[in-house]
């Protein structure tokens, strides 16, 4: 049954109770009042009073006729009440990957349909950024995989192409070549890496930061100081936010070259920063650094260098742990980046 029908149903039957006993009150006096067998009766001038079959007869057609108008009423009244909920159900039907702007626009409700309608209108604004989102990725994705692609096939082409070319000209050729499919590869496990993480479907065990920076950290020279920092959650993909996080900071750096990294824990939750010197970055660039394909002064792919995915991996691994990613730019350049467990 429809919820206008349980309403409807719930009204008539309040309804209807009601009347009920409002109707098996005189029903009751009527019936003590009746004389017993063989009581001989008392005369009464000019009597005109209805005696109990009457008054039964009388009583369950008004209750029927109560009923009836129940009904009609539950079914106006509630029809009324559920306005809005058709309207909502209507509107979020028709919302779809296409439509995504569109919004419920219930206004002027102070009650439970206009909570519904703007908590619904806050998850469709959160589906339309999240689709957004997979649409330029999709679309950067694309541009860095076809880049390497096509610079292979040129220099193949050129060597083939060149009947004068010797065993080092396709050699040299070679090389190239293989430097460029492990840019690839490299690109392509930083996607496995973000995909993995963005699911959030892994396994959550106790970790400490500490010995996961010291074994991302490897042999590159950095300042340590690393206190136990105990927390839960996917070793793997810890590590992997460790690594990108150092990784980005050897990268993106200058002549000072300078990298601090600690754990610890502050105010009984567990952190890891990771600092470096580099080149100035304006405040305002930062939000665009941690989107993917993403580098300061706009760069793009670089033959040995990177993708511009290593924050945007540090955001995803951060928010699959539920964890607090604060990124800084230092006044003196580079970046401090904090991630709080």
């Amino acid at each position: 049954m429809s919820l206008r029908g349980q309403l409807t149903l719930l009204y008539a039957g309040a309804f209807v109770g009601c009347g009920a006993a409002l109707v098996g009150v005189p029903l009751l006096r009527t019936s003590q009042t009746v004389p017993a067998p063989g009581t001989p009766a008392v005369p009464r001038a000019r009597e005109s009073v209805a005696g109990p079959p009457d008054v039964l007869v009388t009583s369950l057609v008004v209750l029927a006729a109560t009923l009836v108008v129940a009904v009609v009423l539950g079914w106006l009244i509630s029809g009324r009440l559920l306005r809005p909920l058709r309207t909502i159900t209507g509107t979020a039907r028709d919302i779809s990957a296409s439509n995504l702007h569109r919004r419920l626009g219930v206004e002027g409700r102070d009650n439970e349909f206009g909570e519904l309608a703007a908590v619904l209108d806050d998850l469709f604004a959160r589906l339309e950024a999240a689709f957004e989102a997979q649409r330029r990725f999709v679309a950067n994705a694309s541009h860095e995989l076809r880049t390497p692609l096509t610079a292979e096939r040129t220099l193949l082409q050129v060597a083939l192409a060149d009947p004068a070319a010797t065993a080092d000209d396709l050699r040299a050729a070679c090389q190239d070549v293989l430097a460029l499919g492990e840019a690839q590869e490299r690109l392509i496990d930083a996607l496995l890496t973000l995909a993995g993480s963005e699911s959030g479907a892994f396994p959550r065990e106790p970790v400490d930061l500490a010995a996961l920076a010291a074994s991302a950290i490897g042999d590159r020279a950095v300042s340590l100081h690393l206190e136990p920092a105990p927390t839960a959650g996917d070793a793997q993909l810890l590590r992997s936010l460790a690594a990108n996080l150092v990784d980005n900071a050897v990268r993106h750096n200058d002549s000072r070259a300078w990298i601090d990294v600690a754990t610890g824990v502050a105010d009984g939750r567990s952190f890891l920063r990771v600092s470096n010197s580099g080149p100035a970055v304006p405040p305002a660039e930062v939000a665009r650094l941690l989107e993917p394909f993403q580098q300061l002064g706009g760069a793009r792919l670089r033959l040995g260098g990177g993708h511009g995915l290593g924050l945007t991996i540090v955001r995803a691994i951060a928010d699959a742990h539920r964890a607090e990613l604060a990124v800084r730019p230092r006044r003196t350049g580079g970046l401090d980046v904090t991630v709080t467990f």
